[in-house]
């Protein structure tokens, strides 16, 4: 099978949007090309539509690909459950919860089988492959049993482009010091260098170019421009504070949004970065509370410990005094599961501790029952009949959790789903809202809905929904293209196709 691997002297080079790009770049000119990422470590994930759960950027790059998201573009994904644990997704499904060193110790063959296994099942309907690898390809302490960078090409066999990022400072020395420290037969995979997220005139690296190329005998493939708002959405949090910047702030609506320290999903708020009269900011501490119009509190791959560091950081009488003040809270997914009055871990799977019962935030009357399986289905559903919003809306998601919430009072669900069966809770006239599911905001009548009960309550004219579906494939044709403009793109296909043949 033909295919290119990308990877990266550091986390967050931009190694998945430039993925993503070359999807579309492929695949508009006529290639059967698929994205695939053997192992991702994020709690930033995406359903397919067969109820896998898989690493979110995979889902996003399939989308630029034209193609549906399968569990063999991502077999692997470690959602991080404290700073020791991760829990395993293997091929779409919860596996186990292992630390670090059992992880390595323990599931290394495990993982090279299921990889080679993706890598053959791809093959069987695909052209060409764009792998994404992980963090840096020489971490010396873990390279002896890595699944994610020179591994994986070898498997595959497919040359290598390594990225580096020129806004942190240091490219050279990070392109310089990582084929200095790869293997000899590591080093003679890469075929390419791309220069990412370059600001300003580009004429003026080409001394830069020049040096890099004399210097390591690697032709650079591009310096690719610093892009902003391209709607390729993050992978993990090392994004989360640059895209929720300070700078978006000050604006008509301010909606402040609860960062957790094992926040999962993150994706369910970039909607609102395309509202012009929205501001949304991240909150860790009560210092920077403020006094927002509407909270959310999002998903977490660990409701309780989070839960606990809401309490420790007085947030929760924060939250307390906000909505008694009427303003507007959604809590999503494990923000659900918090505002309630009670979370009990039956299963262990939340703490690793059987039966441990925590008191909630006591927002929304009803308790959580932690069990061993995981729910990770896509839902759809329209707005249950006591919202006053009764059909108005088909809301569409999906859910991936692990507990189960079960209301002490009737008639006031959020939505009805198609199933028949009635999900979340919704009171005050949507002043307090609990849901599972994610990508809620990604619904373009309802989030405008929400939003427009908020202007209302500051008299603040209403607004026309924004769409954002309607312009996000687009957004794939304009990054494509303008990463074409900055790429040698025929000497990169030229390097994809006549590898192994020379």
């Amino acid at each position: 099978m033909k295919g290119i691997m990308i990877q990266g002297t550091s986390s967050d080079v931009g190694k998945s949007m430039i993925v993503t790009a070359l999807c579309r770049l492929f695949v508009n000119e006529g290639v059967r090309v698929v994205p695939f990422k053997s192992q991702n470590m994020s709690n930033n994930s995406y359903v397919t539509k067969d109820g896998k759960e898989i690493g979110r950027a995979q889902g996003i790059q399939a989308e630029a690909a034209k193609i549906d998201a399968t569990e063999w573009m991502n077999p692997i994904l470690l959602k991080p459950r404290s700073n020791q644990d991760s829990e395993i997704v293997y091929l779409g499904k919860r596996l186990e919860t292992l630390s670090g060193r059992g992880y390595r110790e323990q599931f290394y063959e495990k993982g090279l089988h299921v990889i080679n296994e993706s890598l053959k099942q791809l093959e069987s309907q695909f052209d060409l492959i764009v792998i994404e690898g992980a963090g840096s390809p020489v971490e010396i302490n873990l390279k002896d049993r890595e699944l994610v960078n020179m591994k994986v090409a070898e498997l595959a066999d497919v040359p290598v482009v390594l990225v580096a990022d020129i806004d942190r400072g240091g490219v050279f020395a990070s392109i310089v010091g990582t084929l200095e420290l790869l293997e000899p037969e590591e080093r003679q995979r890469v075929a390419g260098l791309i220069i990412n997220k370059f600001r300003g005139d580009i004429s003026l690296f080409e001394d830069g170019i020049e040096w890099i190329e004399k210097k390591t005998g690697v032709p650079v493939l591009g310096v690719l421009p610093f892009v902003e708002n391209h709607m390729i959405e993050a992978e993990d949090s090392l994004s989360l504070e640059a895209q929720f910047a300070p700078s978006r702030y000050n604006k008509p609506l301010d909606i402040a949004v609860i960062h957790l320290p094992f926040i999962s999903n993150f994706t369910d708020l970039e909607p609102f970065l395309y509202e012009e009269d929205v501001s949304i900011r991240l909150v860790q501490h009560a210092s920077e509370f403020g006094k927002p119009d509407a909270v959310i509190i999002p998903g977490t791959k660990s409701t309780i410990n989070d839960l606990r560091t809401i309490i420790d950081r007085k947030l929760d009488k924060l939250i307390q005094m906000h909505i008694e003040n009427g303003g507007h809270i959604i809590g999503i997914c494990g923000g659900y599961q918090i505002l309630g009055e009670e979370i009990i871990d039956k299963a262990g799977s939340d703490t690793g501790i059987l039966d441990h019962k925590v008191k909630g935030l006591g927002w929304i009357p009803g308790k959580t029952i932690f069990l061993e399986e995981k729910e990770t289905v896509r839902v759809s559903g329209v707005h249950h009949k006591d919202t006053g919003l009764d059909g108005k809306y088909m809301v569409e998601g999906y859910e991936i959790h692990l507990g189960k919430t079960v209301l002490h009072e009737k008639g006031c669900s959020f939505l009805k789903l198609e199933n028949g069966t009635d999900e979340g809770y919704f009171v005050k006239n949507g002043q307090i809202i609990g849901t599972y599911l994610h990508h809620l905001f990604h619904n373009d009548e309802w989030r405008n809905e929400w939003l427009n009960r908020i202007r209302k309550s500051k008299g603040i004219p209403a607004k026309e929904p924004v769409s954002i579906m309607e312009f996000k494939d687009k957004k794939y044709d304009q990054l494509a293209a303008k990463m074409k403009k900055h790429l040698k793109w025929d000497l990169l296909k030229d390097i994809v196709h006549q590898w192994g043949s020379l």
